[in-house]
């Protein structure tokens, strides 16, 4: 049921345009699956955050928010039906998600064929606001650059030599491509890449590979390692004792569970999206003590940025008074909104979420049963030059 909204002099009000007498968001996400633990996350933190920027109403200028959850399965061909049934049968007006790059990728010209707005959260690939995006698509999860820049400025140096380790999906070599340009810039090289099955648990074979084709080469020598979901490959490489060929490992933040096995590595470090006690704002402090008192632990990796993509929503619908595309449209480009993490900008060209990342490294903490990522430095907007790709 749609009525008409008088315009409005009041500041945030919902002004002219012809909206539903509630606000229908999907959560289109992969609630089942490898990666169900980042899903999880992403969606508490998406109420949480809807939560927080309502005041507790779950309300924006009096009509009701509702959230219909839709589980892709991590298949590309179901997330794509997915949002087309939000979209089309339940009239979402917006939708955030997915977990997957592959996913997300699938799912990006349902958006424009239905004209509706896909905010991607969290799925990196660069592809997704790259070659792949259209108008009708914003990111808040931050992009295979925004990794691989911050790492490189954590990991790169004259005399470096980098060997990686990715996933052989969009994810993998979306990042592992973003992070051998970030490294041009710091006077480090890539000399081997590996790339294999999402699901892979045995490493043996591609360990022997990255240290043969390490061994022989004089320096400072490192193994990144860009991964998503099980398998553990950092703690499986780690007892082949890759120090025997004077191979450091390194990578990136990741959530909770997975940092017990930086727990093997102290010193490490790399650069992380978040980790719960280094953001100091306001927002954090909310997100951090709410979830406490609710979960009995802190906010992870992928909560805070669910509770991004909520903020956002928000603030997107009360700055476009409307529910219209197009309105949100205008309203979304360029648009800055504060968020756990601090505040966070849609870039104009391409729309991808433009944040701070944090250089850590890591510690080993009395009552922590992982390896603790500390900060070294907080990378902000202006220290990063994230490439437009569209």
């Amino acid at each position: 049921m749609r009525k008409m909204i008088a315009a409005a002099a009041a500041v945030g009000a919902l002004m002219a345009g012809s909206v539903q007498a509630e606000i229908r968001i999907a959560h289109v996400y992969g609630k089942t699956g490898a990666l169900e633990a980042y899903a999880a996350q992403s969606h508490t933190g998406l109420m949480l955050g809807l939560e927080y920027a309502t005041g507790g109403t779950m309300q924006i200028e009096g009509q009701d928010i509702v959230v219909i959850e839709k589980d892709t399965q991590l298949k590309p061909d179901i997330g794509r039906a997915a949002l087309a049934e939000a979209f089309g049968d339940d009239d979402a007006q917006i939708a955030v998600g997915p977990v997957s790059s592959g996913v997300a990728l699938a799912m990006l010209p349902v958006a424009e064929e239905y004209e509706r707005i896909l905010i991607v959260e969290p799925a990196v690939a660069d592809s997704i606001t790259g070659e792949n995006w259209n108008r009708y698509i914003f990111r808040t999860g931050r992009n295979s650059s925004q990794d691989a820049i911050s790492n490189a400025v954590a990991l790169g140096g004259e005399g470096v030599t980098v060997a990686t380790l990715a996933q052989d999906y969009a994810f993998g070599r979306d990042g592992v491509a973003a992070f051998r340009s970030a490294l041009e810039g710091t006077g480090a090289t890539v000399a081997h890449e590996e790339y294999v099955p999402t699901d892979t648990t045995d490493f043996t074979a591609a360990a022997e590979r990255i240290f043969n084709a390490m061994k022989d080469i004089e320096g400072e020598k490192r193994l990144f390692i860009i991964w998503a979901g099980g398998g553990n490959p950092m703690s499986k490489i780690n007892a082949m004792d890759p120090s025997r060929f004077g191979i450091e490992i390194a990578t990136g933040g990741n959530i909770l569970a997975a940092l017990k096995a930086y727990k093997e590595l102290p010193g490490m470090e790399g650069a992380t999206y978040y980790y719960y006690e280094i953001p100091q704002n306001e927002v954090n402090d909310w997100l951090v003590k709410e979830h406490m008192e609710r979960f009995g632990t802190p906010p992870d990796f992928f909560t805070a940025g669910g509770m991004a993509a909520g903020m956002a929503v928000v603030e997107a619908i009360r700055k476009a008074g409307s529910t219209e595309t197009e309105d949100l449209l205008a309203a979304m480009e360029g648009m800055e909104w504060m968020t756990p993490k601090g505040v966070m900008q849609f870039r104009i060209k391409d729309h991808q979420a433009l944040q701070s990342m944090y250089h850590f490294r890591t510690e080993i903490q009395e009552g922590k049963d992982y390896g603790v990522p500390v900060l070294v430095r907080e990378l902000t907007i202006e220290d990063m030059d994230i490439p437009v790709q569209n």
